[in-house]
């Protein structure tokens, strides 16, 4: 496959999602959902002592809600009305075509998600002051990146969940509840193994130090793991069903 046989794939996929209202909408969630929530979080100066870096991004555990909705929506628009059928007319390729939905999913989270990081962290800043436990600029800068690079494997993770089911209400009913949830009891519960859930694992790239076996390089990692798992998983049901 080279690239001028992708790019008006990709293109026409990109069409398809910058002209739904709720595409962008949902893009727009991701940064004000993560901004919103990580300043009330940042206000709380006792909550936020304990790791002050993670206190300026609380708000992507939110956030992240907003980028599975938009890769679950974005996909699962295909399995509707027979959108698929005509897709793949227009493209008999099917490894050619998923390919370039993924990649039209996982750019656009990526751009909003480095505004996301980087705004997070302006207004935490700007919470914080002066004072002496505020994050550093190195460590700031890992985290923008490490935010971008979350939110668009969480996408991805959501993107090849919503392909395997065939479903984006299905893929948002177990990653939702999961995410604010079962991730955190599971957490509490049982100790280290819970630090491999995609959540947990890339998030350490948020904090200032972290008490598990994983570092914030490894986390993302273990979250680019799952998601290639489930686009692996989603790339196989797309071959093996039928439009």
């Amino acid at each position: 496959m080279t690239l001028s046989d992708f790019t008006p794939v990709l293109h026409s996929e990109w069409i398809k999602i910058r002209t739904l209202r709720s595409q962008t909408g949902a893009l727009c969630a991701v940064l004000l959902a993560t901004v919103v929530f990580s300043a009330l979080a940042g206000a709380d100066t006792e909550g936020s002592a304990s790791d002050p870096l993670f206190s300026a991004f609380f708000g992507v555990s939110f956030g992240q809600i907003a980028a599975v909705a938009f890769a679950a929506t974005a996909v699962s628009a295909e399995f509707q009305g027979g959108a698929l059928r005509v897709s793949l007319a227009a493209v008999p390729r099917r490894g050619r075509w998923f390919a370039a939905k993924l990649t039209a999913v996982a750019l656009p989270v990526l751009a909003v998600g480095l505004l996301t990081g980087a705004t997070t962290l302006a207004v935490g800043g700007a919470l914080r002051g002066d004072r002496a436990d505020a994050p550093g600029a190195a460590e700031g800068l890992r985290a923008v990146a490490g935010c971008a690079l979350y939110l668009m494997l969480m996408a991805l993770l959501a993107a090849g969940l919503t392909t395997v089911l065939r479903s984006g209400t299905g893929a948002l009913g177990i990653l939702v509840p999961f995410l604010l949830v079962v991730s955190f009891v599971v957490g509490d519960l049982s100790g280290n193994a819970a630090d491999f859930l995609p959540d947990r694992a890339g998030q350490v790239a948020l904090h200032s130090s972290w008490d598990g076996i994983l570092g914030p390089g490894e986390g993302l990692a273990v979250t680019a793991l799952w998601a290639a798992a489930a686009v692996l998983a989603g790339a196989w049901r797309l071959r093996r069903r039928d439009a």
